[in-house]
């Protein structure tokens, strides 16, 4: 528990005991894995982005429909366009993580969410660090509450210790705060300078910087998980078990249980069945109470989650998620207050840890960040919010400007992270998260 200078020890949630596993780059552990799999007989197609789904005659999906390649800004066809193919399968298999476009089309289309509660997400950003000699102890792992967030904010951070004295750390906000001036990404920074971990950081530097949305729902928020022709695994479902604050093994258990099921059924028909059947929804089952146990603040929180970890979640109740974008209070009503400090290490700003993200966008491609209904942003959204999607986004990529022409909102898509949680947090929903060109966006260096 950290307070803006001190900190105390408390008991280590056994969701989170991590003794005998085993700390690995994702990105890296992929990169590892794709080339086991191609020998298997897999086709992978990197740098190709799947934009749409295709369908049949009869509305079921049929695959999926590659974005075209070469298209100028306003449109045109570059030199170099090529059209995007279509890939048929039997049955598709949405893995797009948290808030992936395809799955989210595929859940609004089939509404598979009609009887689940609103999904809820967080905003994950991490960094990795190069630390001098000695301050580096392979193998511990660190979580924190508190400081710098106010108690009515849900978060934390985790802090990682690796190989060859560097530290992975990062920070975890729920994105159903109600302050529309609320920054995360400056609260991941605050924490960086809380004492301990300046003492840590200092004389380091920066390796790698990202950030991405989480899905937090759990249980309540399942949605179902087939529809004609697909079936929804991993983070696309929303099977991440936040107190544990893990979803890696979620999703494979689910791809495995997806393999199965179309190894004997060569169908999508009966995987919800089977997955509300499992060892993976009786995981979600088990937690489902303690993150919405946070809604009211902090204390409450705690007392809920130790409560809900002693009796194994078979209290015969079950709290509901509430919708993120819902929950902002007005400009004019109560602020939450920020007990912050001045800060130092690096990164100076959201712009200068783009550059840690190593994003990549062509400048002349179609933005990928559509406002459905930009008047929206000034006549409703600078004076009842303030334009939130200027603070939220941990990569700067909205930004206000005022010239001969107006009032707009300026989409530096080039700095994109592809985090979606402008997607996700907008309060009128109208900032709509599309594929960009194949290839395009953050390429995470051992994240």
């Amino acid at each position: 528990w950290l307070t803006k200078t001190g900190k105390r020890k408390m008991p280590t949630p056994p969701q989170q005991n991590n003794h005998g596993n085993f700390i690995v780059s994702l990105g890296a552990m992929c990169a590892w894995l794709a080339p086991k799999a191609e020998t298997l007989g897999v086709d992978l197609f990197p740098g190709f982005a799947a934009a749409e789904l295709s369908y049949d005659d009869d509305d079921a999906v049929r695959g999926v429909i590659i974005g075209d390649m070469g298209i100028a800004r306003d449109g045109s066809q570059k030199d170099g366009y090529v059209q995007g193919i279509e890939i048929r399968a039997g049955v598709t298999v949405l893995a797009e993580g948290c808030r992936g476009h395809l799955s989210k089309r595929a859940i609004g289309k089939y509404r598979l969410d009609a009887d689940a509660d609103p999904q809820t997400y967080g905003i994950g950003m991490k960094e990795l660090w190069q630390l001098p000699e000695g301050r580096v102890e392979p193998g511990r792992i660190m979580h924190s509450i508190g400081w710098p967030l106010p108690p009515q904010i849900y978060g934390g951070s985790f802090v990682y210790h690796l190989d060859k004295n560097r530290l992975a750390l990062g920070f975890v906000c729920g994105l159903d705060y109600q302050d529309p001036n609320f920054m995360p990404f400056e609260a991941f920074q605050q924490f960086k300078h809380h004492p301990m971990m300046r003492e840590l950081l200092e004389g380091g530097e920066i390796l790698s910087a990202g950030a991405r949305a989480l899905v937090e729902g759990g249980y309540q928020s399942l949605p179902k998980v087939e529809m004609p022709g697909a079936i929804l695994i991993g983070d696309s479902a929303g099977l991440l078990n936040v107190p544990k604050i893990k979803g890696v093994h979620q999703a494979l258990k689910s791809g495995m249980l997806a393999a199965e099921h179309l190894a004997e059924k060569r169908s999508a028909e009966g995987f919800d069945a089977r997955l509300r059947s499992s060892e993976v929804v009786a995981e979600l089952k088990k937690v489902r109470n303690i993150r919405p146990g946070f809604h009211k603040g902090l204390l409450r929180g705690l007392i809920t989650a130790a409560i809900e970890t002693a009796t194994a979640g078979k209290l015969p109740r079950t709290l509901s998620n509430h919708a993120d974008h819902d929950q902002y209070r007005k400009l004019d009503q109560e602020s939450l207050k920020f007990d912050y400090v001045e800060r130092e290490l690096p990164p100076r700003d959201r712009l200068a840890s783009v550059y840690f993200a190593s994003t990549e966008h062509d400048e002349d491609q179609p933005v990928h960040l559509k406002i459905i209904e930009p008047d929206v942003c000034f006549t409703r959204c600078e004076s009842e919010y303030g334009n939130p999607c200027t603070r939220f986004c941990p990569a700067s990529v909205y930004e206000r400007v005022e010239d001969d022409n107006g009032k707009r909102i300026q989409i530096n898509a080039a700095n994109c992270v592809h985090c979606k949680t402008c997607d996700i947090a907008d309060p009128y929903q109208i900032i709509n998260w599309v594929t960009p060109e194949g290839g395009s966006g953050p390429n995470y260096s051992n994240l």
